[in-house]
């Protein structure tokens, strides 16, 4: 058999220029997959670049898969990648056709499982912290009755309902909502703004600035939670010139939001009970210590009268004090009688000399 005869088949197969197959492919991957997420371990992370991007790998442990996140992406990532860091991507396969390698373009990340959102939760706590957000020096009381209670929460939901119903059972104060989105794209941003928000609102204004704000949620998964971990939502806390009363989830739920606001309450209801204190309380105080006033001054009016009975036995009676001014006035009358003689007869004397004068000498 010559060679001719095996050389014909492969005659006929079409050529294809290297760009053409590189094109052929890009297009049939990204017809077969488009969108899809992945879940791995970031390795090799490099970024992002002067240009804003940033470069990885994806990896578990029987595969790897290169990853990229353009600049566009890259700013509004509320997660940025970091090496080793475990998470699930969403994104389009595609070719790179100058490496012949597909990889992924990422469109978002987050991290994936508990684990991964505690490492990244525990990494923000102490960079945070480093700064001295977090010290106690930082704190300031809160009002022991406030004259209005600012409210950022969402206005829908049991936790506006609850914070409400016991302000209400405890000491009525005029209150201010400030809605807002607690979950999801843009939460963080709203909170961090209503924070703000109150703080900016001027004291004596056309609408009253609260005199204490309660930032509250309630209870879900550390991923439900994580608006309240953000950076903008805790530098905003940290910075409330108004003392801010924390209660985001149930009591063992703990976000960052918690350690730089003044109080943490353990829920909302918890929160609005350290806002105010308890009206029939106050009143029945009152009540105590206008009994306890009124029987202080009473012991003390007795008291005094008692001294004053001790001063008035040892001072002498009335009759000893007037005696020797008795006794004084009894001799001055017996001296006067004798006396207004003498003068009498003196007088009566120089009378007559004078007559006798005149008789010898009259005028």
């Amino acid at each position: 058999m010559s060679a001719s005869a095996f050389s014909a088949p492969i005659a006929n197969v079409p050529e294809w220029s290297v760009t053409e197959l590189a094109t052929a492919l890009k297009r049939t991957l990204e017809d077969a997959f488009g969108h899809v997420r992945l879940k791995g371990e970031i390795s090799g992370y490099r970024g992002p670049h002067g240009s804003g991007h940033a470069y990885f790998s994806l990896k578990d442990g029987g595969a790897k898969i290169d990853a990229v996140i353009w600049k566009g992406t890259m700013l509004r990532l509320r997660h940025k990648p970091k090496e080793g860091l475990e998470v699930v991507v969403t994104g389009r396969i595609t070719t790179y056709p100058g490496k012949s390698a597909y990889q992924i373009v990422v469109d978002s990340l987050e991290p994936a499982g508990a684990g991964a959102w505690m490492a990244l939760l525990e990494e923000r706590r102490r960079l945070l912290a480093a700064e001295g957000l977090f010290d106690a020096a930082r704190k300031r009381p809160v009002p022991y009755l406030p004259t209005v209670v600012g409210v950022v929460t969402s206005p829908t939901g049991a936790v506006i309902r609850d914070i409400l119903h016991r302000l209400a059972d405890r000491f009525p104060r005029p209150v201010l909502v400030w809605p807002v989105r607690v979950q999801g794209e843009g939460a963080a941003e709203e909170i961090a703004a209503a924070i703000h928000g109150f703080n900016a609102l001027e004291p004596g204004g056309a609408i009253p600035r609260p005199d204490v704000l309660i930032v509250a949620r309630g209870g879900g998964s550390i991923e439900d939670l994580w608006c309240f971990n953000e950076e903008n939502v805790v530098r905003a806390a940290a910075a409330s010139a108004i003392p801010l009363i924390s209660a985001v989830g149930h009591e063992t739920d703990v976000t960052l939001i918690d350690h730089a606001a003044d109080r943490r309450a353990p829920t909302p209801t918890g929160a609005a009970e350290m806002a105010v204190p308890v009206l029939h309380e106050l009143l029945a105080d009152l009540d105590s210590l206008s009994r306890r006033h009124a029987g202080a001054l009473s012991r003390l009016v007795d008291q005094r009268r008692g001294e004053l009975r001790g001063l008035t036995r040892a001072l002498p009676g009335p009759e000893a004090l007037l005696a020797q001014k008795r006794q004084r006035l009894d001799l001055a009358e017996a001296r006067l009688a004798p006396a207004l003689a003498a003068n009498a007869r003196d007088a009566q004397a120089r009378l007559n000399r004078a007559l006798q004068g005149l008789a010898r000498n009259p005028p």
